[in-house]
């Protein structure tokens, strides 16, 4: 296609040359001194044409030849800025794949030729990016003075914007990384309001919460990232769960519990495993009627909750079972008939039975409470020990000598 159209075009010139050139009778006398010459108009009209080429030629060559000293150095320079691009590219590079020594010197080599770049000496961008990727590598290195020494000059470049909140992010992580959660803490706080409320922000005020031992302070966190998908599902379920955990672990005394419970949100204290380490907790300080209260909530809904969950519930009512009232028999009954096959609330049952001195149908539960192999051995072993102590009550100390040496012999 492109031939046909030069090949038009070559005829149309034709065409041009012909109307324009075809007649010649004009004449151009040229007169210097004695001197005549006489040519053609054509001739002249092609002279003057290929003269003001030769001219426009000669003047382009000989500014090429005087502009070739500036052409050299904008060559150089651009030279140089590439060789800053690359190594910058190169730092990166090997910073993903983890040779954090050479990702150091080719930062520090991008620094060093940005120096000699009057396109790049100004470029707050450039600085900053090779400053970070210089302290990374330090920071995987443990030097922690010159990774510090290189944020405090990224700090110094960066006004506002991405870059200052990039810089505050990268060291309060690395903060965290170096167990300095005071520190992390701190940078977090100088964040904007909206940038602390992203993902990573949250992580990071996540993990510092959990380094400081603030459970409460990490719980609330860590809700914020599950409600903004910073965590799938079941991650966030067992985080929250481990969280509250801890918090009702760090307990140690009724007043701190209670505050602990309180601190919790709704949907944790309608969590059945959360309500079951709380009456364990409470149980474990001697608190068996607030325990009980927690419980009974859980246990008048268990039959919505899944058998893990109505799992837990039953095993925290077997260590809570001392002094139950009256008014649980008819919900631990409910609970029974519909999940009577289930070893946990089977051992739930016998204990709150035992309780109430419901002698005959506490013993049938409570053996099988001690053969069930799925149990654990301290409820196995509860469980015997309660049977000796009902046959004690009977008098039948042959049976309550057996109970306790079968408790004894478990692991």
């Amino acid at each position: 296609m492109r031939s046909v159209i030069w090949l038009v075009l070559l005829f149309v010139a034709a065409v041009v040359a012909a109307a324009a050139l075809g007649r010649n009778d004009a004449l151009v006398s040229l007169f210097y001194g004695e001197w005549r010459l006489d040519m053609s108009l054509n001739l002249f009209l092609l002279g003057m044409a290929a003269t003001v080429f030769v001219l426009f030629g000669s003047l382009q060559a000989i500014q090429s030849l005087l502009s070739l000293p500036l052409r050299a150095r904008e060559w150089r320079a651009l030279k140089r800025e590439r060789a800053a691009q690359a190594a910058l590219r190169e730092a990166q590079a090997e910073l993903f794949a983890a040779r954090y020594a050479r990702a150091h010197r080719a930062a520090q080599r991008a620094l060093d030729l940005q120096v000699d770049v009057p396109s790049l000496k100004d470029d707050r961008e450039f600085t900053i990016l090779a400053h970070l990727l210089a302290a990374t590598g330090q920071h995987h290195l443990q030097d922690k003075k010159g990774r510090d020494d290189r944020v405090t000059a990224a700090q110094a470049r960066a006004s506002s914007g991405s870059a200052s909140e990039g810089i505050l992010l990268l060291a309060a992580e690395w903060a965290l990384d170096d167990r300095d959660a005071g520190r992390g803490m701190a940078l977090l706080g100088e964040l904007p309001p909206g940038v602390a409320r992203r993902t990573q922000a949250l992580r990071l005020k996540l993990q510092a919460a959990r380094q400081r031992r603030k459970p409460l302070e990490a719980l609330q966190t860590a809700r914020l990232l599950a409600k903004h998908q910073g965590f799938s599902s079941v991650a966030a379920q067992s985080l929250l769960r481990s969280l509250a955990f801890e918090a009702l672990d760090q307990a140690f005394d009724e007043g701190q519990l209670k505050r602990v419970w309180q601190g919790l949100d709704d949907a944790d204290r309608r969590d059945a495993w959360v309500v079951a380490r709380a009456a364990q907790r409470a149980a474990k300080l001697g608190h068996l009627t607030l325990a009980q209260s927690w419980l009974m909530p859980a246990w008048e809904q268990a039959h919505k909750l899944d058998v893990e969950a109505r799992e837990q519930l039953a095993l925290a009512l077997v260590f809570c079972a001392d002094g139950l009232g009256s008014q649980w028999l008819p919900t631990v009954e409910a609970v029974l008939a519909q999940h009577g096959r289930e070893p946990a609330v089977v051992a739930a049952a016998g204990m709150a039975f035992a309780q109430r001195q419901l002698w005959g149908k506490a013993r049938r539960l409570l053996e099988q409470t001690a053969s069930a192999e799925s149990l654990s051995t301290p409820v196995r072993r509860l469980g015997l020990r309660t049977l000796a102590r009902i046959a004690r009550q009977e008098g039948d100390e042959l049976v309550a000598s057996n109970c306790d040496q079968r408790a004894a012999a478990l692991d």
